[in-house]
């Protein structure tokens, strides 16, 4: 079983915010809350997919799963410049589905503390909680389930060899405790960048180069 991490940050809504779809109208006396991003982080073949259906359910989240909207544009391609405009559409739409006051749940790798960081600014922005998952597994477990994967639904996924698995493994930077309890600050945006909004849209462009 994989252990995971699922702890919440909270940024409180500031003036004029949109509020979740648990807020009442005025007078009813329930306790208002503002809507809240999962982000699921994690290598290939962790559970992240299974988990962010899972969250889709429970608590009624837009889910955003990159890997589908690849497999249907491009099959059995997967290119990197494609991969990232559509992650940035994607987050784009959960963004906005958070100004509505719907809950979203990400479900990328984010591997990078930038991405992240990123996010859980954005969502602040919005007056939104973040709730931040990491997904780990042994080597062992990971490439069995990545085996099973490729045997019973290969229409979902990409082959992937052990070689891969390994140089990912090395490259992924985990979240610290603090990123997921939320008590560690927001980084600032990297040098050569004033915002995280201008990093995010550099990471993620909006159109294939």
């Amino acid at each position: 079983m994989p252990a995971v991490a699922r702890l919440r940050a909270i940024a409180d809504p500031g003036p004029g915010r949109v509020l979740g779809h648990d807020e009442a109208s005025a007078g009813t006396g329930v306790v208002m809350r503002p809507p809240r991003l999962y982000l699921t982080v994690g290598l290939p073949s962790t559970g992240k997919t299974t988990a962010a259906r899972r969250i889709e359910i429970e608590h009624g989240a837009l889910r955003l799963t990159k890997d589908e909207w690849v497999k249907a544009l491009y099959l059995h391609e997967n290119p990197p410049s494609a991969q990232d405009v559509i992650e940035g559409r994607l987050i784009e739409v959960g963004l906005r589905a958070l100004e509505l006051g719907n809950d979203v749940v990400i479900d990328f790798g984010l591997w990078g503390r930038d991405e992240r960081s990123a996010l859980r600014q954005a969502a602040a922005d919005l007056g939104a909680m973040v709730e931040m998952l990491y997904f780990e597994l042994t080597p062992d477990e990971q490439r069995r389930r990545r085996d099973q994967r490729q045997a019973e639904a290969p229409h979902t996924t990409w082959p992937m060899s052990d070689d891969e698995l390994a140089t990912w493994a090395a490259s992924i930077d985990i979240p610290t405790s603090g990123e997921l309890d939320g008590t560690e600050p927001i980084d600032d945006p990297p040098a050569g960048f004033a915002t995280w909004d201008e990093w995010r849209r550099h990471r993620w462009p909006p159109s294939v180069s």
